[in-house]
């Protein structure tokens, strides 16, 4: 059979971080069960590369658009690589192949009179690169949950998409296809947005030009949400090529609940305004949650880099640890304390510990040899049926798109098998020569469950299969899905090693962040907001600097903190901390260097409110006159500026 799934084409504004990787780690491991299983899989992810965002991101950074995204791609590139994933395909929107395939449909729905000319005025929030009426705004801000910055008032011509005219179609299909969103909660949510009533969408802009452009008024580019959407058909070579042919519809889309709306809305009626069949399933999962609270974000400031996570710990660890803290339909919490507890409880105590001394047992006792087995008894068969009951849960889990509960059932696999150690007890056995038979049945046991633990493990942590097999002197062959739940595979006889540990503990306190000054230094460039400075002393995790001695109010009153709004932001030039911003304080603009950089993307700054040390000496840093200090907060590798969610005049006193 054929199965197609997707993930969302991410942003390249920026270099991926652990809350970009659990969606494609996710697809990857659903991806490689189904081939497992035999099916012809074509798994496809990408870059969105064709938004406003993009433009001003290349422009804070003083290149172009495509030469920014190319080397942001290269690092998607590389870390999909470093975290053994097995896309089929890496679609760009930039590549030839997309753009031709966009033009083509644009060009079809205007054709028969779904797309038609008029003027838009009404608000733009770039960051989410989202279209608002009025009424869906909060506060005059951008609705988004994970957003609320300030949105943009435009006024241009503009082409739109008659989704209104779909929506009663819509409706229908989800109604009759209770798969189609999922799990139940975004379904709900979905059908409460559509029966609020669906607006038509502005389809094209005219105050940039990158992106693609409509081919019979080229002044127009395509909205990004309308082209990003038809990479899932592009990629397949639409509308003619094999693998559209062989693949759609696809089966899943996999994506963070915060692009659900325009997945299982925009894209659903793009496909019923074509004539074309709609993906069979739509599912949105929940974020990854720092431990403090809050998404994991660029403009948050508070992502971890991957690649540091994975030479730290290893592919395999870092998959299992997103996978198995995601549960259906809630988020996840990411912290580095989680991911070594995750790793020495279930992964060195749990499945290594198990590997480990059983190997240690057949190499002990039979110096090596996996013995011929004996009759089984009650263990063994509750084994075995445990092993099938497993699978079949897996199995499940997996095609709901539930990777967390599937490893659970994997897990109860795993604790059994090492209740079977105790239980049985070798090292009693190994002493009494009539137990000899009953040895080897117990010794050829421990070796058919590391196969089946291979198996069944093999989808989420593909690095592990081969380094099992390699203990066991045997090929990957005997990798087979269908034999997960079949005993008896093994042949006596093969010799078997112990090996390194597979998953070895993990001591914390040698990862622990090194303690963070936070000092105004000219002369090693540290800025005025005391960004953090990493020093050769490491301390224990969650460890405080020590309050300073007490000052009175006099003192305190001699600071004046004053709102600020940040109107533009900027990375200085040959320097990894250091952003210059320019703010207005009750009507005077401002120029502050700030030690930001590392944490926050400068398009994600701007119309953001501040709180700003207005009285401070100004002092030039790397030849910039800085007028302030922007007050930040910061503990270990995490940083984050102090903004407000409210509305206040720029020029506001803080008391």
């Amino acid at each position: 059979m054929k199965y197609y799934i997707t993930t969302p084409i991410f942003y390249p504004n920026s270099s991926p971080h652990i809350g970009t990787a659990y969606t494609t780690v996710a697809a990857d491991a659903i991806a490689r069960y189904h081939r497992l299983r035999g099916d012809d899989v074509y798994f496809l992810t990408g870059t969105d590369e064709n938004a406003q965002k993009i433009v001003r991101t290349a422009e804070a950074n003083h290149t172009d658009p495509k030469i920014y995204v190319d080397g942001v791609v290269k690092r998607f590139k590389e870390l999909w690589l470093a975290l053994d994933i097995s896309n089929d395909d890496f679609i760009r929107t930039t590549e030839e192949r997309h753009q031709k395939v966009v033009q083509q449909i644009f060009t079809k729905l205007y054709e028969q009179g779904d797309i038609y000319k008029s003027e838009y005025s009404g608000w733009y929030c770039t960051p989410c690169e989202t279209f608002w009426m009025e009424n869906k705004l909060i506060d005059g801000k951008c609705p988004n949950e994970d957003c609320g910055r300030d949105v943009e008032l435009l006024k241009e011509e503009s082409y739109f998409f008659r989704l209104s005219k779909y929506q009663g179609a819509l409706l229908k299909h989800i109604e009759e296809h209770p798969d189609f969103i999922q799990p139940i909660s975004r379904r709900n949510e979905m059908l409460r947005f559509i029966e609020g009533g669906l607006e038509d969408l502005c389809v094209t802009r005219t105050t940039f030009q990158w992106g693609i452009k409509v081919p019979f008024d080229p002044k127009h580019v395509v909205y990004v949400w309308l082209d990003a959407l038809i990479n899932y058909i592009s990629a397949l070579g639409y509308p003619d090529g094999e693998n559209y042919k062989r693949y759609w519809p696809a089966d899943v889309h996999l994506m963070g609940k915060d692009i659900v709306r325009f997945h299982a809305v925009i894209w659903p009626i793009i496909l019923i305004a074509l004539e074309l069949p709609l993906p069979k399933t739509i599912y949105g999962h929940g974020w990854y949650l720092s431990k403090e609270g809050g998404k994991i974000s660029k403009s948050r400031g508070n992502v971890q880099d991957s690649f540091e996570l994975i030479q730290r710990y290893g592919s395999d660890a870092i998959r299992y640890f997103l996978l198995r803290e995601m549960q259906v339909g809630s988020d996840g919490t990411y912290s580095e304390d989680n991911v070594v507890e995750r790793l020495n409880s279930d992964l060195a105590n749990d499945f290594g510990n198990f590997v480990s001394r059983s190997l240690a047992m057949v190499v002990k006792y039979r110096d090596g040899i996996v013995p011929s087995p004996g009759q089984d008894g009650s263990q063994e068969q509750e084994l075995k049926e445990l092993s099938h009951e497993v699978k079949i849960n897996v199995e499940k889990r997996l095609e709901a798109c539930d990777p967390a509960t599937a490893l659970e059932e994997i897990w109860r696999f795993v604790a059994r098998c090492n209740k079977y150690v105790d239980e049985t007890a070798p090292w009693a056995l190994a002493k009494q020569e009539e137990q000899r038979e009953r040895l080897d049945t117990v010794l050829y046991t421990f070796v058919e469950c590391i196969r089946v633990m291979a198996v069944l493990t093999a989808p989420f942590m593909p690095g592990l299969p081969p380094r099992i097999c390699e203990l066991l002197s045997l090929d990957e062959s005997i990798i087979r899905w269908e034999e997960a739940d079949q005993w008896g595979i093994l042949r006596h006889g093969i010799k078997v090693k112990k090996g390194e540990q597979l998953f070895p503990r993990i001591d914390i306190s040698q990862y622990t962040a090194a303690e963070e000054t936070k000092t105004v230094d000219q002369d090693q460039n540290i800025d005025q907001t005391q960004a953090p400075k990493e020093t050769s002393d490491s301390v224990p995790a969650l460890e405080f600097e020590p309050i300073k001695e007490e000052i009175s109010m006099d003192d305190f009153a001699k600071l004046d903190l004053r709102i600020a709004k940040i109107l533009s932001a900027e990375k200085v030039e040959k320097t990894d901390k250091l952003m210059k911003l320019e703010v207005e304080v009750a009507g005077v603009v401002r120029t502050v260097v700030s030690g930001i950089a590392k944490h926050y993307v400068p398009e994600d700054l701007v119309n953001q409110y501040v709180v700003l040390v207005a009285n401070l000496k100004p002092t030039k840093l790397r030849g910039i006159m800085s007028e302030g200090m922007i007050l930040a907060a910061s503990q270990g590798e995490v940083l984050e500026v102090l903004m407000l969610n409210k509305d206040l005049p720029g020029g506001a006193r803080v008391k």
